[in-house]
């Protein structure tokens, strides 16, 4: 569609939360269009074809809380194939790499961890995560480890009362072909400027204007969906200032997740859909899935501090760590059957900055501050809104369809 210069709606952002506000704007006689800086849809949901044999998500590819998902119905109703079969997190291919015994107590010793933080959270008072960490324990390294993977930050930067906060079923699915695919399947037929990068967000007069990439807009109601690095750093700049939303993006920063997969030729022996890492008493440690979907190739997932690190030496840098990791735990009769294929960097993503938010000690409350309208004019939506389900793609697009519904009724529609 051509660039309008004025329009009901705005929204800013073209991944799950932005689309789902879109779907929600549908015949209810209103123009709308989505603004993407991208030049694809589907933000942090991207699926690649790594080679012509693996599908590969950069970003989220796990149907968490299958049961509550909102993209389990959309990916019925777009004929793609959900994959049901049991995550391999506590499994263990091999028990070599971490042997039985060592792993069952390392999992009483995880299972101890949480019931400690669900205590602590009980009494309302916040603080690092991390005060619930036993001390001297043998695993606490690795149990930080679990926690870079979750939140995408070290203990010690995580809430105590956001971790506690996150609902999860345990119900985690797949979908076969990508979820980043099915997200960008979801935006058919609706308005995308794609390449088009909002700066200034101006609401000092009745009608907000929008400085882009591709030109000024103006609009009776804006969505922002934008992660909290770009609003907390100013990409995204509000005309007046909006010190509170800055304040919560601050808050609630982006935590690091990066992973990458390597092509594994021969191999077949190793167990399809199969867990692999190895013991640690450190948070600097990856975890490994194993010829997913039956896939020839080893996923690796990296997260917190260690995947900044890796990140910032370079490209090719988390794929090198990966062939090393995997060669330490396999043997090195395996270095010569991997090649690097794909990796994320989503630090260095201009758009993003990072994997998905965790919010700081001190800072559980800024997810409904962010989530704030304003003037009933800015609706803010994105991963980092919701109360529940933070971090998630479906907690971003059922947000998208929170903040329209109050668009919509500030319009008088409904």
């Amino acid at each position: 569609m051509s660039f309008p210069s004025s329009i009901d709606i705005a929204i800013l952002g073209a991944g799950a939360a932005g689309l789902g506000a879109a779907h929600a704007f549908r015949d209810k006689g209103v123009s709308f269009i989505v603004l993407e800086a991208r030049d694809r849809i589907g933000g942090r949901a991207h699926t690649v074809m790594a080679s012509p044999d693996v599908t590969f998500d950069l970003g989220c590819g796990w149907l968490h809380s299958a049961d509550r998902n909102s993209f389990v119905a959309i990916a019925e109703q777009l004929s793609f194939t959900i994959d049901k079969s049991r995550p391999p997190w506590r499994d263990q291919a091999y028990e070599a790499a971490f042997p039985r015994a060592e792993r069952e107590d390392f999992l009483r010793a995880l299972e101890a961890f949480f019931t400690r933080t669900a205590e602590a959270a009980a009494s309302g008072r916040d603080a690092p995560a991390s005060i619930c960490l036993a001390p001297g324990n043998r695993w606490n390294g690795m149990i930080d480890a679990i926690c870079t993977y979750l939140n995408g930050c070290e203990l010690d930067q995580m809430s105590l009362l956001d971790f506690e906060a996150y609902e999860d079923t345990e119900l985690n699915w797949r979908v076969r072909h990508g979820y980043g695919a099915l997200v960008a399947r979801y935006r058919a037929g609706l308005p995308v400027a794609l390449n088009c990068n909002v700066t200034v967000i101006d609401h000092s007069d009745k009608r907000v204007r929008l400085t882009t990439s591709q030109g000024t807009l103006t609009a009776d109601k804006v969505i922002v969906t934008v992660p909290t690095n770009l609003i907390a750093e100013e990409a995204v700049r509000f005309t007046p200032a909006l010190p509170a939303k800055l304040e919560a993006a601050t808050g609630l920063p982006l935590g690091l997740d990066n992973k990458v997969t390597l092509a594994l030729d021969g191999w077949e022996h190793l167990p399809k859909d199969s867990g692999l890492r190895g013991r640690s008493h450190t948070a600097r440690v990856g975890s490994f899935q194993l010829r997913p979907f039956g896939q020839p190739c080893i996923e690796g997932f990296y997260g917190g501090s260690f995947a900044r690190d890796i990140e910032s030496a370079g490209e090719g840098a988390l794929a090198a760590q990966a062939i090393d990791d995997v060669v330490a735990l396999l043997g090195s009769d395996i270095r010569k059957s991997l090649r690097p294929l794909a990796e994320s960097r989503w630090a260095a993503d201009p758009f993003a900055r990072g994997a998905y938010s965790h919010a700081l000690p001190g800072h559980s409350d800024k997810r409904a501050v962010l989530a704030a309208p304003v003037d009933d004019r800015l609706f803010f939506a994105g991963e980092a809104t919701p109360s529940d389900f933070f971090s998630t793609a479906h907690g971003a697009r059922d947000s998208g369809e929170r903040a329209a519904k109050e668009a919509l009724a500030a319009l008088g529609k409904h």
